[in-house]
């Protein structure tokens, strides 16, 4: 199966174009590197012997991104293209309304105007909002989200279930994320945003090699067990497995489908740091701050029906995912000298 991949040289989607490649899929990645980087594409060769075609555009850009589907002619889409910081969402929610709507818009319209009817979305958690209870299922209430961000990821659920019910032929595979980590096995790909990093375990990679001094832990009242946010913590080449069983889902025409991705385990960021400890052997210098905005007490998945419907399970733990991500940039470092 030839597959477009949208922002495929990010964290999930490199890791995905790898397993894409490995199962003898032909990938086509669009990415604008906004937050990715070129050498992404060496490594994912290095790791699999196949140079996917790349072309780096803007999903935005309509004349463009239909000149790529009119050579390309992809049987279906993985879209993982837009901004994705929680904090940066609530500073500047125009920004994000603008990015993460309008390139969908456009893609949308390239998928129909070429009858490419196989898209697997890239949703989010935050899509509960304040959950009711947890763990969260798929039959659990979307709310308004907590962020600017979260709420693009509303948007864009609703609008591509709008599209499916209008086109039968349609097939969507709507995957809820919950907080994905680690790295590849071979230290060639792993989280490394631009910037200083606004997600935790690249922000404790940092630490653990000396490159900023200390994590700050957004807040130790919530009510949880110590007191800091629990989340549903999920090694990013699982979660990557799991788009994969997503796209085999979709060959049977199934419609719209919804899963969760996750492990069904919540995990503090206490304990988060404790296990990156124990896996790596290297402290984490850790101060307590206020409260984010947008962040949300605890939320962790349910996965029974990503299990029973797609034979999702998870090979990969905690500890893992912080040795991984540890190796990774430590082997980053290496390579930057």
């Amino acid at each position: 199966m030839k597959i477009l991949v949208t922002g495929g040289l990010g964290y999930i989607g490199s890791h995905t174009v790898v397993k894409l490649i490995e199962n003898k899929d032909e990938v086509v990645i669009v990415d604008n590197l906004f937050n990715s980087k070129l050498v992404v594409l060496d490594r994912i060769e290095s790791i699999t012997g196949v140079r996917p075609t790349f072309y780096q555009n803007d999903v935005q850009d309509a004349e463009k991104l239909d000149a790529i589907f009119a050579k390309e002619r992809p049987e279906a889409v993985i879209h993982f293209a837009g901004y994705k910081a929680v904090g940066e969402s609530v500073a500047k929610p125009l920004m994000y309304y603008q990015n993460n709507l309008e390139s969908t818009f456009v893609l949308l319209r390239c998928m129909e105007k070429y009858h490419c009817n196989n898209i697997v979305f890239s949703s989010s958690a935050t899509v509960y909002g304040l959950p009711d209870s947890v763990p969260v299922t798929e039959e659990s209430p979307v709310k308004s989200a907590t962020s600017p961000y979260g709420e693009t990821k509303v948007m864009i659920e609703r609008i591509l279930s709008d599209v499916a019910a209008v086109h039968p032929e349609m097939n969507v595979a709507l995957l809820r994320y919950f907080n994905p980590i680690g790295a590849h096995k071979s230290g060639l790909l792993g989280e490394d945003p631009n910037g200083i990093p606004n997600n935790l375990l690249p922000y404790i990679n940092r630490v653990a090699c000396g490159l900023l001094d200390h994590l700050n832990v957004f807040g130790n009242d919530y009510p949880t067990p110590d007191g800091t946010g629990v989340r549903d913590y999920i090694h990013v080449v699982d979660l990557a497995q799991g788009h994969l069983l997503a796209l085999k889902k979709l060959q049977s025409n199934p419609g719209l489908v919804i899963y969760n991705l996750g492990t069904g385990k919540g995990t503090s960021v206490l304990e988060v740091i404790q296990a990156y400890e124990k896996a790596t052997g290297v402290k984490i210098p850790y101060e307590i701050k206020e409260r984010r905005p947008g962040d949300v007490p605890e939320n962790y998945a349910s996965t029974d029906k990503a299990r029973r419907e797609l034979g999702f399970k998870c090979q990969y733990n905690v500890e893992d995912a912080c040795l991984d991500g540890y190796n990774f940039q430590k082997a980053e470092l290496e390579r930057n000298k």
